[in-house]
């Protein structure tokens, strides 16, 4: 089975934070949702990467895990980050607004940790694989489903049994959302890929700044679907503390919080269950052009408070 490995990504700095949001949390308009979305709390999101660490801006949310890698003695019990950057992804997502440290797109959201990378950052396919089926069949103790996987990761070729795992999860009613990958060369072209990241089945996130202009290293390809913020993105990191890193593997876990708190307000607006299709359609209603072709920027700029018009 072939090997996987992080997105790439740049360390920029650790700093120390006493309360803050970050300023892409500020950017998607998160914040704007929060009370009607009850911050996305009950949705369950699989982070599959290299673990997570208990940080104190985590240890709440966390809802359970597992190791598939040969880290710790292969112990799958043992689902701890010895890398740092699923710490990161995972505060993005759901660090809890607490008065201290940072707030994460959904801050009341749980979090299922899949470790499926290694602490050097690589993987075997299977892992992956194994991740992806274990976050869809889970079943939480009082019967909670995974609603939504992130992953950060990928590799150069498409390989069959990842793409039937990503289907079986969508069929599952699971958002699948994924970092475009960090090869770019700076300009739209149609054939920068990494998988899972380019499979249709997807949501594939690309990165930008903070000022909504491309990032120079964000894969551009026809199936890339929205942007968000990839560039200088403080999140929580290993022992307590945090770091800005750089990447589409920062862009994505803003999707996945985002699409948190836009299942709550649609399940309260239609009374019922929506469908995975149904979760992506509000998605894109709250994307915003900015600018750049669509092989770069797919649908726009997540934008959580913008909602269009019905066509």
């Amino acid at each position: 089975m072939k090997n996987v490995h992080l997105i790439p990504f740049r360390h920029e700095q650790e700093i120390h934070v006493s309360s803050t949001i970050p300023t892409g949390i500020e950017l998607i308009e998160a914040r704007l949702l929060w009370d009607e979305a009850d911050q996305g709390s009950g949705n369950v999101i699989a982070v599959i990467d290299t673990g997570c660490q208990a940080h104190p801006d985590l240890k709440n949310r966390l809802i359970g895990g597992r190791n598939f890698t040969d880290d710790f003695r292969g112990d799958p019990r043992n689902y701890n980050d010895n890398n740092g950057h699923g710490t990161h992804v995972a505060g993005t997502i759901a660090a809890s607004e607490n008065g201290a440290g940072v707030a994460g797109a959904a801050p009341k959201a749980d979090l299922l940790v899949l470790k499926a990378l290694k602490g050097d950052g690589s993987g075997q396919m299977d892992w992956i694989i194994r991740a992806i089926d274990y976050a869809r069949e889970w079943r939480g103790a009082e019967g909670q489903k995974v609603r939504i996987i992130s992953m950060s990761l990928g590799g150069p070729e498409h390989i069959p049994a990842l793409h039937r795992a990503v289907i079986n999860a969508v069929n599952a009613g699971i958002s699948v959302v994924c970092a475009a990958g960090n090869e770019g060369d700076g300009r739209s072209s149609t054939d920068e890929f990494a998988y899972p990241g380019a499979y249709n089945e997807v949501i594939q996130v690309g990165a930008v700044t903070f000022r909504k202009r491309l990032s120079d290293f964000t894969n551009t390809n026809d199936e890339i679907d929205l942007v968000a913020p990839g560039v200088d993105i403080l999140s929580t990191y290993l022992d307590g503390s945090y770091a800005r890193l750089s990447g589409t593997s920062m862009a994505a876990p803003h999707v996945a919080g985002g699409l948190a708190l836009l299942n709550n307000i649609a399940e309260k607006g239609f009374e019922r269950s929506i469908t995975e299709a149904e979760l992506y359609a509000q998605l894109i209603r709250r994307t915003r052009p900015i600018g750049y072709p669509m092989t770069a920027e797919g649908n726009g700029f997540m934008t959580l408070g913008l909602v269009k018009s019905l066509i």
